[in-house]
């Protein structure tokens, strides 16, 4: 894989609760070329995106898109995805390391970055730390984007 800078639920400024996780505001950065790590949530059926809890109701068809990182925040997310072969999703708490449906480590915030995989990292001091691994962000940069390429 290619390194690349992964909008974190679709911050690119900082943190925003008022867009993160929005599927309207998600769409509009994944038809600029920006991928996005996105909270995603099953309930009795319905697909949900949001953090803490369920919060945009969203379909499938959205899951679908080229470019989303989909973190799975309940077993029926994760149950239910699992049995989608074109979707990149992952299940962590607390876990140093997982790996994505798509055969790629994501590594928690703080740990060592996987070679090839990504590594999550919150701050704004991201730039030029990284060379071999993509980096998931609330401090998405589309400038910067040569950083780690």
């Amino acid at each position: 894989m290619r390194g690349k800078v992964i909008s974190h639920r679709g911050n690119i400024y900082g943190p925003d609760q008022a867009i993160e996780n929005n599927p309207l505001h998600i769409l509009s950065l994944l038809n600029d070329d920006i991928d996005c790590e996105i909270d995603v949530w099953n309930m009795s059926g319905d697909w949900f995106t949001g953090h803490d809890a369920p919060l945009y109701k969203t379909t499938l068809d959205f899951l679908k898109n080229p470019g989303l990182w989909i973190h799975c925040k309940n077993f029926a997310a994760l149950e239910l995805l699992n049995r989608e072969s074109k979707i990149n999703y992952f299940w962590h708490e607390n876990d140093k390391y997982t790996i994505t449906s798509f055969g790629c480590i994501w590594a928690y915030p703080g740990v060592e970055p996987p070679e090839n995989g990504v590594i999550v990292h919150l701050g704004s001091d991201w730039c030029g730390k990284y060379k071999k691994s993509s980096v998931c962000t609330d401090y998405f940069n589309k400038n910067l984007q040569h950083e780690i390429s």
